[in-house]
């Protein structure tokens, strides 16, 4: 990578009402990098300019600064590898992916989903296509199901606000141990922020080991990490194979966890039509309850 930067954009700030960090400001100001992390990386590396002096995290916005991107002028590319997956809605903009357990969505690694989507992806033929798809959301290492990932650069900016207004609708299928209600709402808080999700108990397994298993419907109105594992944990009823949040003795061996993201629903942000992209039970969901 050249250390050469070439600008890739400029922006001019209107006036603000109260002063922001330029961290919190930045975000969606920018086509070619829209997301929080992009940011936060781009200042850390200098390529963010205020007023033509180099910004940092900790630098407030007022109004009429002119802010500037800039890039190397030679990008290192991205590692493609091949991970099987199924590829469950696609178009030009968006696509949604059954993530398959025990992979990373994306970090540091070269062995990630994000990694693998240019090989399995069609190339959007939009002006703003993406080189390298991106995942608008994230599933934990151990989790398989929906993943909904972003083609182009102002798909990734509405699908990030979907995200953040609640318009996409997910829905889990997790199963926990123990003797649990029909239904319920867990609003434990996550990381000492507010959290909420809810449950209801689809079918029962009785188990001299785990008193009962059971297979369970599970919406998150909050995003928070490892919400509903927490959140399950905190009544009593851990999901089976949770090694972090299980209980000791009781956790299973050899067949991971068993959190599964069902389905996403949610308005197109460019055809106005409902998506709802569907991914049925692993088969070591339907080895337990086999009518599921």
């Amino acid at each position: 990578m050249t250390s050469e930067l070439i600008k890739v954009e400029s922006y001019t700030v209107p006036k603000l009402e109260e002063r922001m960090r330029l961290s919190d400001f930045a975000p969606g100001v920018f086509k070619t990098i829209f997301s929080k992390k992009g940011i936060k990386k781009a200042i850390k590396n200098g390529y963010i300019t205020i007023n033509g002096d180099v910004g940092y995290t900790s630098d407030y916005i007022v109004g009429g600064e002119i802010i500037e991107l800039f890039q190397p002028k030679t990008e290192e590319k991205k590692p493609s590898i091949d991970i099987p997956f199924q590829i469950i809605y696609e178009d030009n903009y968006l696509a949604i992916i059954n993530k398959p357990a025990g992979i990373l969505v994306s970090g540091n690694k070269r062995y990630t989903i994000e990694n693998a989507l240019v090989t399995k992806l069609k190339k959007s033929k939009q002006k703003d296509a993406l080189m390298y798809p991106e995942p608008i959301h994230r599933l934990d290492y151990p989790t398989s199901g929906a993943l909904l990932i972003g083609k182009t650069t102002q798909a990734v900016i509405l699908l990030n606000k979907l995200f953040e207004e609640r318009e996409i609708q997910k829905k889990y299928v997790a199963i926990t141990i123990g003797h649990q209600n029909e239904t319920g709402i867990i609003e434990t808080s996550v990381d000492e922020k507010p959290s909420k999700s809810e449950y209801k108990v689809i079918s029962r397994l009785e188990s001299r080991k785990y008193e009962s298993l059971n297979l369970v419907e599970l919406i998150p109105f909050t995003g928070r990490r490892h919400q509903l594992r927490i959140h399950l944990a905190s009544i009593g009823n851990p999901i089976l194979g949770d090694l972090k949040y299980g209980i000791e003795g009781l956790t299973g061996k050899g067949n991971g966890l068993y959190l599964h993201a069902f389905s996403l629903k949610f308005i197109h942000p460019f055809t106005n039509k409902t998506v709802e992209g569907i991914i049925l039970l692993p088969k070591k969901f339907t080895k337990l309850f086999p009518n599921s």
